[in-house]
């Protein structure tokens, strides 16, 4: 098997991690940092134990959200062989553990197919360890992007309602499905002007994959556009600590217990 191969199409069989949760994105632009983030905090608010990992490989910024400095992240394990385990930090305000990318590392953008596949059952094996592990991945339809989406047990794939954002969305829904993806795609709608906006976001994105691909994703969760998220990436702080009361938190606080199916 060649690596284009390895990278394209999941071994048959392969382990899949059910407490994984991926969140993807066509495009960039769409918040899908930032809902990681908060997400990963929303969930250890619910008494769960999580590990944030940020699968942005080349373009990795959840530390830079966080502002956070860990003395490991994710190139460093790879570069000097480590276990994954080395690089974990834990983010005590939020209550959750990172695994920080670096950002501009182009070894990690090009990670070659049999080291991306020991991450991932790096991954696999560090997931145990946790109720839920949340990934980060690059925005795109890249190979490795969608090698370790894979992995995951569930998939969110984010989008708002600008059409290069629902198309780009498509884009990677059609190749995830195309490669058997063994895990459940489900919709987030952010930064949606109101519930019923995000309602027709998402019948748009639902009625694109019934009419050509013959599959309808569930929607997830719908996020409200709130001012208060931007404030808080540049305050490098979660929107969950900053500004908790607001709709934007209120609403991935609700997305994260249908996940786990809370109240």
């Amino acid at each position: 098997m060649n690596e284009a191969t390895l990278l394209s199409t999941p071994p048959r069989g392969h382990a899949v991690a059910a407490n994984a949760i991926a969140v993807a994105s066509g495009k960039g632009g769409v918040g899908k940092t930032w809902l990681s983030v908060t997400l990963a905090q929303a969930l250890a608010r619910q008494g769960r134990r999580v590990l944030l990992f940020d699968g942005d490989l080349g373009l990795a910024n959840v530390d830079i959200q966080l502002g956070l400095t860990p003395s490991t992240d994710l190139a460093m394990t790879l570069e000097r062989d480590l276990p994954l385990e080395r690089a974990v930090a834990t983010y005590r305000p939020g209550g959750f553990d990172v695994i920080a990318g670096r950002s501009g590392s182009g070894s990690l953008a090009t990670i070659p197919g049999p080291r991306l596949q020991r991450l991932s059952d790096g991954l696999l094996h560090l997931a145990a360890s946790y109720d839920d592990v949340i990934l980060d991945l690059g925005a795109g339809v890249e190979r490795n992007v969608r090698h370790l989406a894979a992995q995951c047990g569930i998939c969110l794939v984010v989008t708002t309602d600008e059409p290069t954002a629902l198309t780009d969305a498509y884009a990677f829904i059609k190749l995830a499905n195309g490669q058997q993806h063994r895990g459940e795609l489900r919709i987030v709608v952010n930064m949606a002007g109101s519930p019923a906006e995000g309602e027709r976001t998402y019948a748009t994105l639902r009625k694109a994959c019934e009419s050509f691909l013959r599959i309808a994703p569930p929607l997830a969760g719908i996020v409200r556009r709130d001012p208060h998220v931007k404030d808080s990436i540049r305050a490098q702080s979660p929107i969950l600590i900053r500004h908790p009361g607001t709709k934007a938190a209120e609403d991935v606080m609700a997305l994260a217990r249908n996940l786990i199916g809370g109240p």
